[in-house]
């Protein structure tokens, strides 16, 4: 059975510079240990600077294209050549804003494993479905899209993130309860069709997780760490989560 590691990963956003890269890596690579692991998801721009600083790094979108006429898309295969390790998608803010449907985050999901990047699938539930009791049903079709399309086994070499979309830079957090059962369910639904891959499967929380609640999140079962926005901006309040994960799983 593979054994899971804690992961912290932070997500910028539409937000940084090449200050904060300096100031957020300084910081990373103070607190870096074998227990957790720590990526940072910068805006595109940013990435070679953060690669270069030591850290480890992602990109928030990928295009499920192979390059050609897709203007302002950027192409897996040159984000893996950046040095970049992971990509998110499914991000709730991608797919609310921008309209990705399940079936699009299947075709990213799939497009970043061919070229050898491990994507964090994000998952969760607006409030208006969670207030319907809809949240398993809504979660289920979004990890299923990419299981119809490439096999369970394809979940193996990538995360999955839940983020109730209620709770994203609301100041709203699932109480650790809450959090656990979705994340509970999510590991169930996986270990129905193959159990030793559910058992290793790093699932994380994200949903304005900070440096306050992060330890009591962290400490449930089925959470494997967090996805984390706003506070990931803030060295003091990122690198406090990061040593909260330490040991958690």
């Amino acid at each position: 059975m593979a054994a899971r590691k804690a992961m912290v990963a932070g997500n910028w956003k539409m937000n940084g510079s090449l200050e904060l890269v300096q100031q957020l890596s300084d910081a990373i690579n103070d607190v870096k240990s074998s227990e957790v692991n720590i990526v940072l998801f910068p805006p595109f721009p940013l990435v070679p600077a953060m690669i270069a600083s030591g850290v480890t790094t992602g990109t928030q979108t990928v295009s499920e294209n192979t390059p050609g006429a897709f203007t302002g898309e950027v192409d897996a295969e040159l984000i893996k050549q950046l040095g970049a390790k992971y990509v998110l998608v499914g991000h709730s803010e991608r797919r609310s804003i921008y309209k990705e449907s399940n079936n699009t985050v299947a075709a990213k999901f799939a497009r970043a494993q061919q070229v050898g990047l491990t994507p964090i699938l994000c998952v969760g539930e607006s409030e208006t479905e969670q207030e319907s009791g809809q949240t398993e049903q809504v979660v289920a079709a979004q990890i299923d899209a990419v299981i119809n399309k490439l096999g369970v086994a394809a979940l193996k070499e990538s995360v999955i993130a839940y983020e109730p979309v209620w709770a994203i830079g609301t100041g709203k957090t699932a109480s650790p309860e809450q959090a656990q059962s979705v994340h509970k369910f999510i590991r169930d639904k996986i270990a129905a069709l193959d159990s030793d891959l559910a058992q290793g499967l790093t699932i994380l929380y994200g949903g304005s997780v900070n440096e306050k609640n992060s330890e009591l999140l962290f400490a449930q079962t089925d959470i494997d760490g967090g996805l984390i926005g706003g506070a990931s901006l803030k060295a003091e309040s990122f690198t406090a989560i990061c040593n909260s994960a330490k040991g958690t799983v």
